[in-house]
């Protein structure tokens, strides 16, 4: 289906042909092809969606088109839209909405869901209570299958998810049981006998990325929140945890590239706001970048006396700048994944060490030999191979030391990325290249 198509069909007024299109396509399918048209259409083509279908398409717009949808919206049309939207989908949509809008759907909701929108909103941002849904299939431990299965019959169509269902006991968590269990199970048998007791869960203010990080852990559909008291009050579901994981990468990429992040989409950022988010780091970045013109101009005299020196400071920070974010970059991975912990920071000194010598040495090798045979100066080609391994060798130290540090502070290690790291290391290189230069220089 495409937007051409779509558009012809609503200006014929052929909503029953809309329709059967919109019905067959899948929800994120619809929210992109309903991204594309102006607002009227838009509105008209939403309009057309079977409600429950409805909830879901909306859930995966843009919050501009959410605005405008809302905006838009008859108070019936926006309280059967709330009524389909779970509780994770609603709260996403109050967070974004100007505080004119967030009133007006607060008043469409009943006091008990109006408490439970209250209570995710005050958690911490970035928590997994921020994130989680209260939808969720709740079971007694005295329930046996063929009760469990009847429940989920009446009550599954309005949670988020029913693959696994959630055995409690005085509102705590005490089980566990899959709904292939509950398939494969004799009718008979109670939660007490299938439930699974060895449960991972979070509570309410763990960090979002632990959550997701159990989640792909332990192979998970769904993970338990729990409150400071112990009570189950919601659950973290897998496509959360994608959202989360999307939304994380996203900021990673940004501070590694020297940008402040941004959670609105590029074209929905205004000029102002991109500018405002680049402009600090490269302000930074320059300023910083002054100290490297400090150094050289304290080394005139070695570049005045061997002007050809100059020409071989860009492939040294280069160089340089290129082993310092590749170390970062892995060691940065490394404890995104979980794989590395400051604990480990001597086994990566010392392994960085090791890739350091071998990449300088070869390096080294090959610029010392291109160097003698188009220069055909040895000392020159000894003085920039000397100055290339130190230069590697404290590029790889500052690029797997730095991101430790700053995840032991509890700083997001993509601080240290490129960028930075790149900087740092030129002014370490060029101070390494004239200290050489100047004694080599001196022994002539």
């Amino acid at each position: 289906m495409n937007r051409q198509i779509l558009t012809d069909l609503l200006r014929k007024r052929d909503f029953k042909a809309v329709r059967s299109i919109l019905e067959v396509m899948y929800t994120v399918d619809i929210a992109a092809l309903l991204a594309e048209l102006d607002d009227k259409e838009m509105i008209l083509a939403f309009r057309l969606i079977e409600k429950a279908k409805a909830a879901e398409v909306f859930a995966e717009m843009s919050s501009s088109m959410q605005a405008y949808l809302v905006e838009m919206f008859t108070e019936k049309e926006l309280k059967e839209l709330l009524d389909e939207l779970y509780m994770d989908d609603t709260v996403d949509l109050l967070e974004e909405l100007p505080a004119n809008l967030v009133t007006r759907i607060l008043e469409q909701v009943d006091r008990e869901k109006r408490a439970q929108i209250n209570t995710i909103l005050n958690y911490p941002e970035d928590s997994a209570g921020s994130i989680m849904t209260t939808e969720y299939v709740d079971l007694r431990r005295t329930t046996t299958v063929r009760e469990a299965m009847e429940h989920i019959k009446q009550t599954g169509i309005h949670k988020e998810t029913i693959y696994t269902c959630y055995v409690l006991e005085n509102r705590k968590l005490i089980g566990i049981v899959s709904a292939k269990d509950l398939m494969t199970m004799d009718d008979d048998l109670t939660m007490d006998e299938l439930m699974e007791k060895e449960i991972i869960s979070v509570t309410t203010h763990t960090d979002q990325e632990e959550a997701v990080r159990l989640l792909s852990r332990y192979n998970l559909l769904s993970l338990p929140v729990l409150d400071q008291q112990g009570y189950m009050v919601g659950i973290v579901t897998i496509d959360d945890a994608m959202d989360v994981l999307v939304d994380e990468t996203t900021e990673d990429m940004e501070i590694m590239n020297a940008l402040s992040p941004s959670e609105q989409p590029y074209f929905e950022t205004g000029v102002f706001r991109h500018a405002k988010n680049r402009i600090v780091w490269l302000l930074f970045l320059m300023l910083s970048a002054t100290l490297t013109q400090t150094i050289i101009a304290h080394y005139e005299a070695a570049f005045t006396a061997v002007p050809l020196l100059v020409s071989f400071i860009p492939m040294l920070t280069d160089t340089g700048g290129n082993c310092g974010s590749q170390s970062s970059t892995l060691i940065i991975r490394g404890l995104a994944l979980d794989e590395i912990h400051f604990g480990d920071i001597f086994r990566v000194v010392f392994k960085e060490f090791r890739v350091a010598i071998l990449v300088g040495a070869a390096l080294a090798i090959v610029n010392g030999v291109y160097m003698v045979i188009r220069y055909r100066d040895p000392m020159l080609a000894l003085l920039v191979s000397i100055s290339l391994v130190a230069t590697i060798l404290i590029a790889k130290m500052i690029g797997c030391v730095l991101p430790l540090f700053a995840k032991k502070l509890h700083m997001d290690p993509a601080i240290m990325a490129a960028p930075l790291i790149t900087t740092i290391v030129d002014v370490c290189s060029i101070m390494v290249y004239f200290q050489v230069a100047t004694h080599l220089l001196g022994l002539i």
